[in-house]
């Protein structure tokens, strides 16, 4: 497994994530414990979760995520670097969601104590809260950095003015700023590399997606009629999302294109998708999510073989129209 500074840090990740967002609900313990020991022994040693994992469809399991993380971590926290993330609600009062000092705090209290450590690697704020002065924000993270509970901080799912904005407020508070975004990004949603990627390589921002296939859906083995009862496709209001994002003819069409062209260069569909994330150079880690140990051979092979820049090319092409508003999301 090849290693890579996280953006303008000193900091040195594993060139793939392990996401672990279905660890609880979509996946039980001993099958995650699995996962994870794969993920760990093919090099993999950058893990993200939330506090609010696992996600809607499973409301009683929220937070068992990270308390099965934590059971697996026992004996060798030192050897992950550990992330998560904060903002979703993860309660019924009206305080415990959004990025205030309040929740921030109290999010980052608890998911220490599910996760059986004293500090996180990386706490990101899971989305922009447009009901908190980013002020109040920044002020709380770079609070907690100095209590030593937190190495760095990030963020999720905002756009390339708020990350901006971000930057631009931390220069002048002098608090800490954030070191990575954590975007959705894979062939079929390419529009932040229109703003959002420049931003990064110009700010030396580390850029962890999620998302690179699509949800399993560049995994090419979806059909517009088929079933796709155990997929993230059917997993209640979390399913109907990616239902809208992906399942359109015209993705379709193009999962179908690519598969040709991934066994023309020998490899999976789930490898090239992988192989085409990593050979973008703003690209720090891909978050790679599974609901078996054996899904990761996909994307380990793409880490070891790079993406044949005539393909890239071809894929480029053949995905253009995703970098614009024009295509079904």
């Amino acid at each position: 497994m090849q290693y890579t500074r996280f953006g303008r840090t000193g900091l040195q990740v594993s060139r793939l994530c392990l996401g672990t967002m279905t660890f609880g609900g979509q996946v039980d313990e001993p099958t995650a414990r699995s996962i994870m020991d794969a993920a760990f022994e093919g090099g993999i040693t950058f893990f993200d979760t939330a506090d609010m994992y696992p996600p809607s469809g499973y409301p009683e399991r929220q937070g068992a995520t990270d308390e099965i993380i934590g059971r697996w971590l026992q004996g060798r926290r030192d050897d992950v670097i550990l992330a998560s993330k904060c903002f979703f609600p993860t309660g019924r009062r009206r305080w415990e969601a959004g990025n205030s000092r309040h929740n921030v705090i109290r999010s980052l209290e608890e998911s220490l104590r599910r996760l059986g450590t004293d500090h996180l690697d990386l706490f990101q704020v899971h989305s922009w809260d447009p009901n908190t002065p980013i002020d109040e924000t920044l002020q709380v993270l770079d609070d907690v950095v100095r209590q030593g509970k937190v190495r760095y901080v990030g963020c999720s799912n905002v756009l390339a003015y708020q990350l901006a904005r971000s930057i631009g407020r931390a220069e002048v508070l002098g608090t800490v700023r954030f070191e990575s975004v954590q975007p959705r990004y894979n062939m079929l949603f390419r529009e932040f590399e229109r703003e959002m990627f420049p931003l990064c390589a110009e700010e030396r921002i580390a850029v962890i997606p999620y998302n690179p296939l699509a949800g399993g859906f560049l995994s090419g083995k979806h059909r517009p009629d088929g079933d796709t009862a155990g997929t993230r496709f059917e997993q209640g209001d979390q399913g109907e999302r990616y239902k809208e994002r992906y399942w359109h003819d015209r993705a379709f069409e193009t999962v179908e294109t690519a598969t040709a062209l991934a066994a023309e260069a020998g490899v999976s569909m789930a490898t090239l998708a992988m192989q085409w994330v990593l050979a973008n150079p703003v690209i720090t880690s891909p978050i790679v999510g599974a609901s078996r140990p054996e899904q990761l051979a996909d994307a380990l092979a793409a880490e070891r073989t790079p993406l044949d820049p005539a393909l890239k090319a071809q894929l480029d092409e053949l995905t253009h129209t995703y970098r614009y508003g024009d295509a079904p999301r």
